[in-house]
């Protein structure tokens, strides 16, 4: 499922992360960091590269399957990175990343692809270390599942659905928000009943 948002047809809202289609780029270390579908992303990007052969050579490729349990993962793989991790969840790729940006220099290029709730966490660890933003192309792939933090109490729920819906942290009744910070790499939620306590719309999904 390619579910790319352009500049062009990306929200309005200014906080609301804008992607593209991923393009090779010289570097002395190309990063990639993809779950799910974002494995289509990257071979696609590979397979117009001028210097394919040169890019896998200095490529390191982290992949963890999507939260809607797509796994292409096998395909990535085959492409003969120079080095490939595979992780089963985002939280188990993270540790891996920091190390590497620990050794990564200028002249970096990072690839993102696949969800928002992937692409937002690599991009905070990434920009966290100081990398410029301009050294980070990110492609939307797949679930559009969102990680959301209630304002209320802080607390993160991942992979939500359905607007509205509860907190998994305090129970509120969250309204999920196009609002988004790099901070924490997560959308807003805010208690939708707090004037009317008990009165709350119908919940629907928004996001699959």
């Amino acid at each position: 499922m390619k579910t790319s948002l352009t500049p062009v047809d990306a929200p309005s809202i200014r906080s609301r992360p804008v992607y593209a289609v991923l393009e090779s780029r010289p570097a002395s270390l190309h990063l990639i960091v993809a779950d799910g579908e974002g494995a289509d992303a990257v071979v696609e990007m590979l397979d117009k590269a001028n210097d394919r052969s040169g890019m896998l050579a200095a490529a390191h490729v982290m992949y963890t399957p999507g939260p809607d349990g797509a796994d292409h993962g096998a395909a990535l793989e085959a492409i003969g990175a120079a080095q490939f991790f595979r992780a089963p969840t985002i939280p188990s790729l993270l540790p891996r990343l920091q190390r590497v940006l620990l050794d990564a220099h200028m002249g970096t290029q990072f690839y993102l692809a696949g969800t928002e709730g992937l692409i937002g966490q690599a991009e905070r660890e990434i920009m966290n270390t100081g990398f410029p933003h301009v050294a980070i192309q990110k492609e939307h792939r797949g679930s559009t599942v969102r990680r959301v933090q209630c304002v209320h109490c802080k607390g993160i729920t991942e992979n939500v659905a359905t607007d509205p819906f509860k907190c998994s942290h305090c129970g509120l009744n969250l309204f999920v928000r196009d609002h988004y910070s790099r901070r924490i790499a997560a959308f807003q939620g805010v208690n939708i009943d707090a004037e009317d306590p008990g009165k709350v719309p119908e919940s629907v999904v928004r996001f699959k």
